[in-house]
Formats: structure tokens, sequence, C-alpha cells
């Protein structure tokens, strides 16, 4: 097997999830809230934060979902609330407070150099939209170094169905065989398997625990700065 591509997820992969997310989450669910504290609580309960443990929980939907599926969500406890013109709020936060928020796991712009230097493609695909990645990694000066970026929204379907592999391959002329997929939960470990990539890996620089990944990844590292221990 001969791995030509990588194909990372982003929150919670190359950015740290906690640090990254958590301030927007709860910020969106304020706002999707009209202010009221409790209310707001309970958006961010339904869709998988845990208030006692102060995290969200793996496999939640805050931790996997797309963002229109999180905000479908919340539409479900906000009885007045129109999805379309909630959607274009929240995407407005992610986006516009996503950029500053972002806070990445490691030099994303060295690292990526050291990848491309291998002769390796790099793509992205997330859950976030597509602009909201492009925006929160053009902070660390990584976006050309990847020669793909997809989003819920960018027309590949969402994870865990294998269609942003697919594009990936698609566009770059690959094999999912010679792709490696790097993710921080199940959703990207289940996409991996969907698509028949050659190499699932998990980190634990988002939502899941090591033995949760380890029963889909082929490799579970503590963050992206060990990848090249396995491609070595």
């Amino acid at each position: 097997m001969t791995i030509k591509a990588i194909l990372f997820d982003k929150d919670g992969t190359l950015l740290d999830y906690e640090q990254s997310w958590m301030p927007l989450n709860r910020k969106a669910a304020l706002m999707a809230a009209e202010g009221d504290e409790s209310l707001a609580a309970k958006l961010l309960a339904e869709t998988g934060y845990d208030h006692h443990l102060g995290r969200v929980l793996p496999g939640s939907m805050l931790a996997a979902s797309s963002n229109g599926e999180i905000v479908a969500k919340w539409c479900e406890h906000l009885p007045n609330a129109d999805y379309e013109t909630l959607i274009i709020k929240v995407e407005t936060i992610f986006q516009e407070d996503g950029e500053a928020a972002a806070v990445a796991v490691t030099e994303l712009d060295v690292l990526f150099n050291r990848l491309k230097a291998r002769g390796l493609k790099l793509g992205v695909a997330t859950s976030d939209s597509e602009q909201g990645a492009r925006r929160s990694l053009g902070r660390f000066n990584a976006l050309d170094k990847l020669d793909f970026v997809a989003g819920y929204d960018s027309g590949h379907g969402l994870k865990p169905t294998a269609g942003m592999v697919n594009g990936f391959c698609a566009a770059l002329a690959l094999s999912p065989s010679n792709v490696m997929v790097v993710g921080d939960n199940l959703h990207d470990m289940e996409m991996g398997v969907n698509a028949e990539v050659g190499i699932k890996v998990g980190v634990l620089t988002g939502t899941s625990e090591r033995d949760v990944l380890a029963t889909l990844a082929d490799h579970v590292l503590t963050s992206i700065e060990e990848l090249e221990s396995i491609l070595d």
C-alpha cells in the first residue's frame, strides 16, 4: 500500500476543539435562545455538551455533525425559530468569530510543508462550512498548502458517507486505497471505512478517547504532530 494523499478533518484534528469551538458554540446558542441563558444551556445539552463534565461528549452532534444538523436540532426546542434565518446567523458567528478563535494544534504551515516535501497531496474534509474552514485555516498560512477543501455545504454529502473522500479522489485523480484519513471522532473513521481508504488515523486533540477511536482506526496518535512516524 502506498499513501499518496492525506485527508484531514479540521476541528479536533488541525484545530484544538475545546479552545476553538466552545466559545463559538456558547455564543451561537445564546443568540439562538435570544439571550435566555437557561435555554442556551439546554440547546448545548441537547446537542452533546455535558455541563457536569464540562465537555462535549464523544460522538455527539457538537462533536461530529454538520452546522446545519446542529441548527436543525436547536430549532426543535425553539418554537418560533426559522431554520433558514437561524442557520445564516449561526454561520456568521462561526465564520467571523471562528477566524479569530481558531487555535491550531501545531504549526500547520510547517507540518504541511514537510508533508508536501514527501510528495503528498493534502486536503481537508470538515462538517463546518467550506468558507468557515477557509477562514479559520487562513490564519495559519495553511490554505496554499491544501489541494482540496470541502465542508458540509460543498456538495459532497455529509460525514460519515464516503462523499468527501470520493470528491478528494476525483479532484486529484487518486484511488481511495492511496488515501490516509485523519480525524478525531468515529464519523471520520466511518467515512474512511465507507470510502475504503488505505489508512485511518485517529487523534486525541478533539472529543474522542483512545479506546473509542481504536475500534475503527488503524492508528491512534496523541496529535497530528506524530503523523510522520506512521509515514516513516
